[in-house]
């Protein structure tokens, strides 16, 4: 049994997907939608840059989701690779909608569109400059949780993303996030400012969830295919009415990635395929379990040699 899981944002590069776009109708059609349904050139960004255009969150979330999407429908139409048989559908933050839409809960005009505004609704959730993240790296979630609690009255931070073991991500207001790195020295306790101007998944994010269950409330999902896992709980999602609820949620909550995880191995899962560019999650995948087989799929090759 296998489950397919979708990267989120960070993976970007300028150029990625050029080579299929050049050589598979397929996915020049969907650029060409993706284009069209956004009213952006969002291929000339993807492929010609530059990249802080790229980076601007309002670009990379529909930019990693058109990437992702086009390769999971290669795989099926030109390589009869079915990745629709995977047992389970996840993706980290943005991923999860790369998921829900792979699996036809929602159409992929919709999901790129509401990409966009939710890009837009995050980065602009917080005054630039007053909001950030940093990664945690070698401790465990345990003691960043004691950190947090015993300060609390110093600082509000919160885990934004716990990603495997040994990597947590924090969120919060710039200013708390200086003084928690004094503390995090004090113990001897790697941490690395990330390169993002806004403090994604915690409560910060207010502003944003209120503009995506306005337009979350409006989307026509539909029933599913696959089985998707939640960010929010690191468990199935149950229902159509439920997959709304998680994903507003999702704008402010841990994403619980490495229990994800976990919880799909548990459930008889042997292989991970991750879909999109880059291979952060096959990386995290393999700090939470050595034993389980892990394919990344980036371009025609991976495709091609990909068994499932």
């Amino acid at each position: 049994m296998f489950s397919v899981i979708f990267p989120g944002q960070g993976s970007q590069i300028v150029g990625m997907g050029k080579d299929l776009y050049d050589r598979y109708e397929i996915v020049k059609k969907l650029f060409k939608e993706a284009d069209e349904a956004l009213g952006v050139n969002l291929s000339k960004i993807i492929f010609e840059g530059p990249k802080e255009e790229l980076d601007l969150t309002i670009n990379t979330q529909p930019a990693i989701f058109l990437i992702s999407y086009s390769i999971f429908k290669l795989a099926k139409e030109e390589f009869n690779k079915d990745l629709g048989k995977a047992k389970f559908f996840a993706g980290h933050s943005l991923g999860e909608y790369s998921a829900l839409s792979c699996a036809k809960y929602l159409k992929f005009s919709d999901t790129i569109k509401i990409l966009r505004v939710r890009g837009d609704a995050m980065q602009n959730s917080v005054p630039q400059g007053k909001g950030g993240m940093i990664a945690i790296l070698g401790s465990k979630i345990d003691v960043i949780e004691k950190i947090l609690k015993d300060n609390q009255n110093k600082f509000n931070i919160e885990i934004a993303n716990d990603n495997s073991e040994g990597q947590i991500v924090l969120s919060g207001k710039t200013i708390d996030l200086e003084n928690l790195t004094e503390i995090l020295k004090e113990k001897s306790i790697k941490n690395l400012k990330l390169p993002v101007s806004a403090p994604f998944h915690s409560k910060l994010m207010s502003k944003a969830t209120s503009i995506m269950k306005q337009e979350i409330d409006q989307l026509n999902f539909q029933d599913g295919n696959n089985i998707l896992i939640s960010n929010v709980t690191a468990k199935e999602i149950e229902n159509k009415d439920n997959l709304k609820k998680l994903l507003i949620q999702q704008i402010e909550s841990r994403v619980r990635w490495r229990e994800s995880v976990i919880y799909m191995i548990s459930k008889g899962i042997k292989q991970f395929v991750e879909i999109g560019p880059g291979k952060v999650l096959s990386g995290l995948v393999k700090r939470i379990d050595r034993q389980i087989e892990i394919n990344t799929i980036n371009d025609e090759n991976d495709i091609k040699n990909l068994k499932i």
